[in-house]
């Protein structure tokens, strides 16, 4: 008994996003034994994007899915899915020659030299840069490595680590929520949502331009609070333990980050130039009443060969040898290689739900609720459905491969852009993925900082809330007033 009693209860953990995505499949086959088949009548039957005609739902034959369907589920998701998949892994691998040349280091250490003995300047200026990074390409796991270079230097300056954390953690966040061309969220949603990458830029430009300020805003109000007292920081109690950690041996700025020189401009050049090239590729210039250049209609398959021009581009302005071109690219490829799975595995839940004649009749299940829904109240339920999916399939691009089939269709019952539902998907992504326990990209950072989740919490959840109400009264206007 004695034994029984000093045993510890195992603690819960949350699986991780690939197991419920498989846990998704198996209920899905499940449900195929259960749901009766359907299929709606369709706009236009053979158009790339099916857009089913409400009021038209008829039975068809059911098709229940067994063990060996749900076996080749994700096999089948990987095959429908590859034109994603070599985008994400030419993207990790063009990202990873970036980061070794420096480069990106290097334009930080400028920008940190130029505002030196202006250290008020630090916050607007760096969160400037990983909320737009964050907006052009997704920056995420990406900031780690910033971290441990940036934390010491918001010490030195007479900040806390929650001032570091902010800048770093939620000026990139909030990039990602008004994802201008994130290659790891809005582009892939927008493809299973069969819209432009370039539908909804514009609400997605206003969210932008009111998240970075507020997020700027709020964070310079606590870090000037902790400038003048540092007894009002939220980590104050465990001040000499953070500082013998991050300040050991730290000299200054200039020891930690590479010199900003010639070479490293053209490659910050190509960097930049890079993302302008595939903005340009996929908008629909046409539709935006704008004539001096052709609409491309570029995807995939265009914007992968840019990026992998571009790396090239890199490698031979930063001199790298072909070998070392190779091993970095394929080691940075790698680094994404759990993105391209994660795509591979939650787009198989849609191959099986097509093959099993439910998907339609999922969608006829939510269209009678969605079409007595005005269309600013299906935004906003579409955005707190999101919120919560959000916390418990942590992976963007999994969440957006995994829903959109079902969430994309339901706005065209209730008259709504489908560019709101790709919209209001990652706003609730990125926001969650700030406060989530599930995410481990949040914890990982969390504990690199020595900052208890409970302190994060008290000191983000205000903001959030704000966050919150901002971005639901911008996707019911943009519902009602926006077609």
């Amino acid at each position: 008994m004695a034994k029984n009693k000093n045993k510890k209860k195992k603690k819960f953990e949350m699986p991780n996003s690939y197991v419920i995505i498989m846990m998704v499949t198996v209920f899905v086959a499940i449900l195929s034994w259960v749901l009766p088949g359907g299929a709606y009548n369709y706009v236009d039957p053979n158009a790339s994007v099916l857009q089913p005609i409400p009021g038209t739902f008829h039975a068809v034959a059911s098709k229940p899915q067994g063990i060996f369907n749900i076996i080749m589920a994700p096999i089948n998701g990987f095959m429908q899915s590859v034109d994603i998949i070599l985008y994400c892994l030419v993207i990790g691998g063009y990202l990873a020659l970036i980061v070794k040349t420096g480069a990106l280091d290097a334009s930080i250490g400028k920008v940190l030299k130029k505002i030196k003995g202006r250290e008020y300047l630090l916050v607007p200026t760096l969160m400037l840069i990983f909320s737009l990074a964050g907006a052009a390409f997704g920056i995420e796991e990406e900031t780690l490595p910033f971290f441990p270079v940036l934390i010491p230097i918001f010490l030195l300056a007479g900040y806390d680590t929650l001032v570091g954390l902010s800048v770093i953690k939620v000026g990139a966040a909030l990039g990602v929520m008004g994802s201008i061309a994130n290659p790891f969220a809005v582009a892939i949603a927008s493809k299973f949502a069969g819209i432009s990458m370039g539908d909804g830029i514009g609400i997605r430009l206003i969210l932008l331009a009111i998240y970075i300020p507020s997020g700027i805003i709020f964070t310079m109000r606590y870090a000037k609070k902790v400038k003048e007292d540092p007894t009002k920081s939220l980590v104050y109690s465990q001040k000499d333990e953070i500082d013998s950690f991050f300040l050991k041996g730290a000299e200054g700025e200039g020891d930690v980050l590479p010199e900003f020189n010639l070479k490293r401009k053209i490659i910050m050049g190509i960097f930049v130039m890079s993302f302008v090239i595939m903005i340009w590729g996929v908008l629909p210039w046409s539709e935006l009443g704008i004539t001096i250049w052709p609409t491309v209609h570029w995807w995939f398959g265009e914007l992968t060969g840019v990026f992998l021009t571009a790396s090239i581009l890199v490698a031979i302005v930063d001199g790298i040898n072909s070998n070392d071109f190779i091993d970095t690219f394929i080691a940075g490829a790698a680094d994404l290689l759990s993105v391209a799975i994660i795509i591979g595995v939650a787009r198989g839940v849609s191959v099986l739900m097509t093959n099993a004649s439910i998907t339609d009749t999922l969608l006829h299940f939510c269209e009678t609720g969605v079409t007595s829904m005005s269309s600013g109240m299906f935004a906003f339920m579409n955005y707190i459905i999101f919120l919560i999916l959000s916390f418990f399939i942590p992976s963007s691009s999994g969440l957006a491969t995994l829903s959109m089939s079902i969430m994309a269709p339901l706005a065209d019952f209730a008259h709504v852009g489908r560019e709101i539902v790709v919209i209001g998907y990652a706003a609730a992504s990125s926001m969650i993925a700030i406060i989530a326990p599930t995410s481990g990209l949040l914890m990982g950072v969390l504990a690199m900082t020595k900052t208890s989740f409970s302190t994060w919490i008290k000191f983000m959840w205000k903001f959030l809330l704000y966050i919150f109400v901002v971005t639901s009264a911008v996707l019911v206007l943009a519902a009602m007033f926006v077609h």
